[in-house]
């Protein structure tokens, strides 16, 4: 973008307009970012970034420029702005702590937005956005592929299509299904689900990204196609009830798709470990022993954005044998694991710092295995561990319930 070209505000309702003037520069939520803590970027920071747009706003609306006309911004006040903006994982911690109460995670996807239209962002979004476009998941794979993780299970469970009904949906999402990585998370759920006698289908490659990548990039217009196709899917096959592993899937299904298309779903939309914890009080799972040290990592999109907290830890508590230890920050003050907010494409060196201060934290407690409910955060914090050699496991809480009921009788 070149020096003196308005910046639109539209992105920002009259409530975050509000919140930029109501920052009062305490500080509080600088010693809470996790990505600053590391890259030590003051841009990164949620005062500096507010302070940035403030900035911004008065050169343009302000009484001198209503006098004398609005001043230009330098690109290279852009530039910077837009590097700390997307070095942000969007965890939300800086909303727990601040003082006034800004509501902050909304606050910096409305400046990505602003920063998209202006052309002032990482030019790998706009990769991701035309793979998106063109196969219907981030990783531009064929979307046929969707089922691949499937391929090693004794019985696939079904995939919805025409004419075909299923009360329950499993919507897998892109990471789980497209890398071999993480394909031990939807095995996990299938098998947990066939043995409890729950039936239930999975879209296969009628599943379409969720958009989440793209909103959280700033680029939210680009998911509404999305959003309306995956939603008539659902409704197509009659679903009651949609359940994700993905807490990013599970927050842009409940609360984002809503909102894109003006009315509700039709549908419920739960997390896996609602439903598992519902599983078990209803004493439809049977768990053997679990003889290990286990710590649980709070995910930021299921705990901070979609507060739910309490569920995964019944869940881990009512496993036999399983020696349960919190870390130093859980719940509301989790550290988030890194690889949130795209993070990931900006600034690959930038998650593994932050993953790494995550697991420092579990192995304080001398835990042997970190447990998630999220399959990026299962991802990231597995990566970082193999690569600076841990002796500690990084599962997914579907995989470590799976891995109990195999132990029954045991």
């Amino acid at each position: 973008m070149t020096a003196g070209h308005p910046l639109n505000f539209a992105h920002f309702s009259f409530k975050q307009l509000m919140e930029l003037d109501a920052c009062t520069r305490c500080g509080e939520c600088i010693i809470w970012c996790p990505t600053y803590t590391e890259k030590k970027d003051e841009h990164i920071t949620p005062l500096k970034k507010i302070e940035q747009v403030r900035r911004f706003a008065h050169r343009q609306y302000g009484l001198w420029a209503r006098l004398f006309g609005p001043r230009p911004t330098a690109g290279a006040e852009i530039t910077e702005h837009s590097r700390g903006t997307y070095d942000c994982t969007l965890c939300g911690r800086c909303r727990v702590v601040c003082p006034v109460h800004i509501d902050t995670r909304p606050l910096w996807l409305a400046m990505r937005e602003q920063l998209v239209e202006a052309g002032a962002f990482p030019e790998i979004f706009a990769q991701v956005r035309d793979r998106i476009a063109a196969e219907h998941n981030n990783l531009g794979e064929p979307n046929s592929n969707r089922l691949a993780w499937a391929d090693n299970l004794e019985e696939p469970p079904p995939a919805v299509g025409a004419g075909q009904l299923a009360e329950l949906i499993y919507f897998v999402g892109c990471v789980s299904s497209l890398y071999p990585m993480a394909y031990s998370i939807p095995q996990s759920l299938s098998q947990i689900l066939r043995r409890a006698g729950v039936p239930f289908a999975v879209m296969g490659a009628q599943e379409w990204c969720c958009g989440f990548p793209l909103i959280i990039a700033g680029m939210s217009r680009h998911a509404e196609e999305l959003a309306r196709h995956n939603v008539e899917a659902v409704r197509a096959a009659g679903a009651k009830r949609l359940v994700t592993t993905c807490p990013s899937c599970y927050h842009t299904w409940k609360d984002t798709y809503p909102a894109i298309l003006g009315e509700p779903l039709g549908f419920q939309v739960i997390h896996a470990v609602e439903l598992l914890d519902e599983l078990l009080e209803q004493q439809m799972l049977t768990l053997g022993r679990y003889e290990k040290r286990v710590t649980y990592h709070d995910p930021c999109d299921l705990g901070r954005t979609s507060g739910i907290y309490e569920a995964p830890r019944r869940v881990l508590r009512s496993i036999p044998g399983l020696a349960f230890r919190e870390m130093e920050h859980h719940h509301e003050h989790a550290l988030c694991c890194g690889g949130g907010g795209d993070v990931e494409m900006a600034d690959p060196e930038l998650v593994g710092m932050v993953a790494r201060r995550r697991l420092a934290q579990a192995q304080a407690v001398e835990a042997e295995v970190i447990v998630s409910a999220c399959q990026q955060c299962r991802r990231t914090l597995a990566g970082a561990a193999r690569k600076e050699k841990l002796r500690i496991r990084a599962l997914d809480i579907t995989e470590i319930v799976w891995e109990a009921m195999q132990n029954e009788g045991l």
